[in-house]
């Protein structure tokens, strides 16, 4: 028993998502964030590499939490106030001074900024508060959908990581049927045959692309589509980071912060 105690314990620590939260953990600098090798901290790059953490049942030290809050000044657009208050939530903190910022973004259209990536992470990072979602905000995602199924990152156009932040903000809001079914057909057509998804036609797969998608079908209830996975295993690299793809290995923090949440199967916001 005892030796098959070890053996279990032995597969988990060597674990695609173990290594790589291993990977992220050494990678954050004193002062609590984390940054890519011979750089330095910011906390878009943190609050990415918290999320991955989470996900993957690891946590920063405390110092983390300090560095968000420390920084949230420097932090202008939606996105970057979506996406530290969804760090911060995953930490355990309360997140209002962002949430209050974005409430304050939010357009009469219900749109955060008047566009789609910045409203999705918007409901995403309110979704994770348990903070209101307006309607109205939930009614102008679902009129930016277009005719193929997707969205992209402002009105015309879509690409694979858009619709995959769409979808995610959508189902928790108790979005369903034809939009979610249309968005995962469109999703698909981004698959090449090496197992992973692209951001847009013709630009070949990427981890974060095949991650992002794994995260909308988990999100949509969906099984994983076949390959993905195995693809963003391929990426792994000996010291636990993964490549941006089969021919790049760049910004590995970032791009292994965004892979961790699909190798858990989870989608954002974390635990919904």
């Amino acid at each position: 028993m005892k030796l098959v105690a070890f053996f279990a314990v032995a597969v988990v620590a060597a674990s695609p998502a173990a290594t790589g939260a291993g990977f992220l953990q050494s990678h954050q600098l004193e002062n609590g964030g984390f940054a890519e090798r011979g750089s330095t901290a910011y906390p878009q790059l943190t609050g990415w590499a918290v999320l991955g953490l989470r996900a993957a049942g690891a946590k920063p030290n405390g110092a983390t939490a300090r560095y968000l809050v420390q920084h949230e000044p420097e932090l202008t657009s939606a996105t970057d106030l979506a996406l530290v208050a969804l760090a911060e939530t995953a930490l355990g903190q309360t997140a209002d001074r962002p949430l209050g910022r974005l409430r304050r973004l939010e357009r009469q259209s219900g749109s955060f900024g008047g566009l789609v990536n910045a409203t999705a992470w918007s409901v995403i990072a309110s979704e994770a508060a348990g903070a209101p979602v307006h309607r109205t905000t939930i009614r102008w995602l679902l009129s930016r959908q277009g005719k193929s199924g997707g969205w992209g990152w402002t009105a015309g156009g879509a690409d694979s990581n858009d619709t995959a932040a769409v979808v995610e903000a959508l189902r928790p809001a108790g979005v369903r049927g034809p939009p979610i079914r249309r968005a995962v057909r469109f999703l698909m057509t981004f698959r090449n045959r090496d197992g992973g998804f692209e951001l847009t036609h013709g630009r070949g797969s990427d981890a974060q692309s095949t991650a992002w998608v794994i995260q909308a079908f988990v999100a949509a209830g969906r099984p994983p589509p076949g390959g993905a996975l195995a693809y963003l295993r391929r990426l792994r690299r000996p010291d636990g980071s993964f490549r941006y793809s089969t021919r790049y290995a760049t910004t590995p923090v970032w791009v292994t912060a965004q892979v961790l949440p699909a190798l858990a199967r989870t989608a954002y916001p974390l635990g919904r």
